[in-house]
């Protein structure tokens, strides 16, 4: 059987009511999806850094995909979805493609994107694409409190944050990428100037060296059994040994209380050392990872 003509266009608050059709339902046991709720700020904030797009065939939505710019040549694609009825009919690599070529006109020359561990088809679609293994992380999540007291000193030093990031092994595991300020679920290339515009910048020393480092990117509300929650959001965790991440985890937990969050997360990289360190310093950890893959543009 033949494939079906694919068209990809722009996405339009006509599709509305189409998308959200064959989204609803995607991951019924986490809660369902989040497609719905931003659909029609996607199509309000689509621009020079942000393309939604949809696949259409017989003129109705069946497939969605949004492309970002995250800085001069890097490129995030999220929310790939396909209606059940035409998955595995090429909608997918249209969509994608369609991403790449977007990104690319804008001077991109790589693409990312995160793909949760357990989801078989969405690691294989992003491996037929091109897409290749870079990194996996999970999250800590320290409980706020206001009255945590780390035994390492605090400094907020978006400088030092930068040099005990840089010298770490999470900078190698991770390639550099921590959460980005902007796009939520997004890794980027962390920088000197990105962590100086982070919201704020987490360092634990002692009195010879900085021990380990963390920054916020963001707080933002979230549902969870039905009642709003007030997140802190940390873009990566840098440290030393467990006891580092006791103390970093304390200065976590003190700001994301003094931000006004009830819940906590600090994204760490997936290696049997910092997962260890994370039940050794009895910090409560994620149960499964998320893997970033990359995509090569530069011969688009």
């Amino acid at each position: 059987m033949s494939e079906p003509d694919v068209t990809v266009r722009q996405a339009r608050h006509a599709d509305r009511e189409a998308v959200v059709e064959f989204t609803q339902d995607t991951w019924p046991e986490l809660g369902g999806d989040y497609i719905p709720r931003v659909f029609e700020e996607w199509v309000d904030t689509d621009g020079p850094t942000q393309r939604t797009l949809v696949a259409v065939v017989d003129g109705d939505p069946v497939g969605i995909c949004q492309g970002v710019t995250l800085s001069e040549h890097e490129a995030w694609a999220q929310g790939m979805r396909v209606a059940p009825d035409y998955r595995g009919e090429g909608i997918s690599p249209a969509l994608t493609e369609a991403v790449f070529e977007w990104a690319a006109d804008r001077g991109a020359t790589v693409c990312r994107n995160m793909v949760f561990s357990w989801n078989a088809a969405g690691l294989g679609q992003s491996r037929s694409m091109g897409f290749e293994p870079l990194a996996e992380f999970r999250w800590v999540e320290p409980d706020p409190d206001e009255t945590a007291d780390p035994t390492l000193d605090v400094l907020s030093d978006s400088k030092a944050a930068w040099s005990a990031f840089h010298g770490s092994d999470a900078y190698h595991e991770l390639s550099g990428l921590g959460l980005d300020l902007e796009e939520s679920w997004a890794l980027a290339e962390l920088t000197p100037e990105r962590l100086a515009d982070a919201e704020a910048t987490l360092t634990v020393a002692d009195a010879d060296s900085v021990r380990g480092t963390t920054y916020r990117t963001r707080t933002f509300q979230r549902e969870e059994d039905g009642e709003e929650r007030q997140w802190a959001e940390y873009g990566v965790g840098a440290w030393s040994d467990h006891e580092a991440l006791r103390s970093l985890a304390a200065a976590v937990a003190r700001d994301a209380a003094e931000a006004g969050a009830e819940k906590a997360r600090m994204l760490i990289p997936e290696t049997p050392r910092h997962v260890s360190d994370a039940a050794y310093a009895r910090q409560p950890i994620s149960e499964e990872p998320d893997f970033v893959l990359e995509r090569d543009l530069t011969r688009y």
